[in-house]
């Protein structure tokens, strides 16, 4: 899942599937990308389990998988808790 987030492209199309469903042509319209670059992208998500696809006749509605959503925080948000306090391999200390 995180793989797919390695995108600048792909965290944008995130963010306007969170708000609201969409088609590729209105992701297209939204954005400065290709008809073409944003169904890969749409791919990619999907197949990562970020978004679900539901076909309507030849257009596909897009929208994020909340359930996913919950799924990858509880699994990042312990991991950075834990980070956060961290000591941090600067100066003459050198690493713990």
């Amino acid at each position: 899942m995180a793989r797919a987030l390695g995108h600048p492209a792909r965290i944008t199309i995130l963010r306007a599937l969170a708000g609201q469903a969409c088609v590729c042509g209105e992701l297209v319209d939204a954005l400065p990308l290709a008809q073409s670059t944003v169904s890969q992208h749409l791919r990619t998500l999907r197949e990562a389990g970020w978004i679900q696809g539901t076909v309507d006749g030849p257009r596909t509605c897009y929208c994020l998988d909340v359930e996913a959503v919950r799924r990858f925080r509880s699994l990042l948000e312990p991991m950075l808790e834990e980070w956060a306090g961290a000591p941090c391999c600067s100066g003459d200390s050198g690493c713990v």
